[in-house]
C-alpha cells in the first residue's frame, strides 16, 4: 500500500475570536440533530503540483484563519448539556474560536494516475487522503473539531481535502431551484462576509432535550463496500433526459438532467439487486429548503435546512416503470417539500425523540441515497495553482446505497461515486 506521511497537524484559529456581534452559543433544531448518527461529510479536490518554492502552507493556513472569522460556527466547539431535572441531554455550538484542525501530508510516491482515474475502482490508500476518517458527528464532543482540513503533495499533484461535522453545515443535492450550493461550499467559494440568520421554528423550546437512552444506544456504522466511479457524460445525460421528458408526454413537468440521471440509476441497481417485486424501496436525496419557507432564508444560512425527499415504490412497480415515469416520481417527491411539511416534522420529533437503532437508521437498506450535487461548484476554486481537475468523497456512512454526485470535470458531465 501506498503510505501518506503527515508532516504536520496543528490547530487553526480565526483572527479575531472576541469580534463583537459574534453569537457565543448556536442551539441545534430537529433538522439537525436527526443527524447526530452520522459521520463526517468529506470530499476533496485534486490539483496540478503549484512551484512547491512558494509559501503555500502558511497562505492556506491564514486564508483558513480568515475564513473562519467569518464562518466562525466551523472554529466552535460541539457541547453536551445534562439536564438532571428530566434525565436528558441538550446540545449546542461553542463559537469560542477553539479553531479547525489542518493536517499537511505527503504522498511521494502516488501520481494523480495512481489515485484519481475518471472511472473504475478507486484505491485502497485513498482514506488516508482525508483528515476525519471513521469520525462520527458525536466524537466532536470528546476531541474533534468541528471542521478538519488536509493537504497532501503528491509526486505530481496536490489533493485538498475536508471533513466536517454534519449538524453545522448542509449539502442539499436534488432541489431544482438549488444554484450555489451547500452552506459549506458557500465556505469553500467565498471569504466574504455572511448573515449567520436568526431564524428557528416557532413553537420549538431551545435547547432541544434529548432522552438519555436515545444518546446511549447510538449505533456505530460499518465500513462500506469497494468505492466506485461511474462518469455520464454530457451527451449521455442529454440522451436520459430526453427519454425520459419524452416518456412522460407532457409539458407541465420538466425531468431535470440530475433527476433522470438518478432515475436510470435507481432502475439499473435494482434490475441487478436480486430483490423481491414485493420488497419496498425508497430513494432519497436532500431537498433544499431555504427558498420553500416562509419567510425564506438567505443562501448562506448554516445549518440543515434541507428535507430528505423520499420516492417509494416497490421493486416489482419499478421494474415494471420505464425512465420517464421513475424520474417523475422523484421529481413530484421534491416539489411537494413545502415550509408547512418542513416544521411539522420538526415539530414532530421534537414530541418523540428518536434516534435511529441501526447503522443506517433512517436510510432504510432498501433505500438509494443520493447526496451532494453536480450543481456545486467543485471546480471553481484557485487558491493559487490553478483549478481542481477531479473531485472525490471520503469515506461515507457505511451505507451500502449511498451514491455521492459530483460535478465532472468537463462541462456538462456528472461523475457519480459509490463510496
Amino acid at each position: 500500500m501506498r503510505e501518506v506521511t503527515v508532516l504536520s497537524s496543528s490547530m487553526v484559529r480565526p483572527e479575531n475570536i472576541n469580534r463583537s456581534g459574534r453569537r457565543e452559543k448556536i442551539h441545534l433544531t430537529p433538522h439537525d440533530l436527526d443527524l447526530l448518527y452520522l459521520f463526517y461529510h468529506q470530499r476533496g479536490l485534486l490539483f496540478h503540483k503549484p512551484d512547491l518554492e512558494n509559501r503555500f502552507i502558511p497562505r492556506l493556513t491564514g486564508s483558513l484563519s480568515t475564513a473562519l472569522e467569518i464562518y466562525f460556527p466551523f472554529a466552535g466547539r460541539l457541547v453536551k448539556v445534562n439536564n438532571q431535572e428530566d434525565d436528558t441531554v441538550s446540545f449546542y455550538i461553542d463559537c469560542d474560536g477553539w479553531g479547525a484542525k489542518f493536517v499537511h501530508a505527503k504522498a511521494e510516491s502516488v501520481t494523480m494516475n495512481d489515485a484519481f482515474q475518471s472511472h473504475g475502482y478507486v484505491p485502497d490508500f485513498i482514506p488516508q487522503f482525508f483528515p476525519a476518517n471513521n469520525v462520527q458527528s458525536r466524537d466532536a464532543l470528546v476531541s474533534e473539531p468541528l471542521l478538519a482540513l488536509q493537504f497532501t503533495e503528491m509526486k505530481d499533484g496536490m489533493f485538498i481535502s475536508f471533513g466536517y461535522y454534519h449538524m453545522v453545515a448542509d449539502g442539499p443535492m436534488i432541489s431544482p431551484n438549488l444554484t450555489n450550493g451547500s452552506s459549506f461550499w458557500n465556505f469553500f467559494h467565498t471569504w466574504s462576509k455572511i448573515c449567520l440568520n436568526d431564524w428557528f421554528f416557532e413553537g420549538i423550546d431551545y435547547p432541544i432535550h434529548i432522552p438519555v437512552l436515545e444518546i446511549e444506544t447510538l449505533p456505530r456504522c460499518e465500513p462500506s463496500t469497494k468505492e466506485r466511479v461511474f462518469h455520464f457524460s454530457k451527451k449521455k445525460i442529454s440522451d436520459l433526459k430526453v427519454k425520459a421528458n419524452y416518456e412522460i408526454g407532457t409539458m407541465d413537468l420538466k425531468i431535470s438532467s440530475l433527476q433522470a440521471v438518478v432515475a436510470y440509476l435507481w432502475l439499473s441497481i435494482i434490475t441487478h439487486s436480486g430483490l423481491n417485486r414485493e420488497e419496498e424501496m425508497q430513494c432519497k436525496g436532500a431537498a433544499d429548503m431555504r427558498q420553500r419557507l416562509n419567510p425564506p432564508l438567505k443562501k448562506e444560512c448554516f445549518g440543515n435546512v434541507t428535507n430528505l425527499a423520499t420516492a417509494t415504490t416497490t421493486v416489482g412497480e419499478l421494474l415494471d416503470r420505464r425512465l420517464g415515469k421513475t424520474a417523475l416520481q422523484i421529481s413530484k417527491t421534491v416539489k411537494v417539500e413545502t415550509n408547512e411539511s418542513y416544521e411539522n416534522i420538526a415539530k414532530n420529533w421534537v414530541r418523540n425523540v428518536k434516534m435511529p437503532k441501526t447503522s443506517v437508521g433512517r436510510l432504510a437498506k432498501n433505500s438509494l441515497i443520493i447526496t451532494s450535487s453536480p450543481r456545486f461548484e467543485v471546480y471553481n476554486h484557485d487558491f493559487g495553482w490553478g483549478k481542481p481537475i477531479a473531485a472525490r468523497a471520503g469515506p461515507a456512512n457505511g451505507t451500502g446505497g449511498m451514491l455521492v454526485v459530483f460535478r465532472g470535470v468537463e462541462e456538462g458531465s456528472i461523475d457519480v461515486m459509490r463510496p
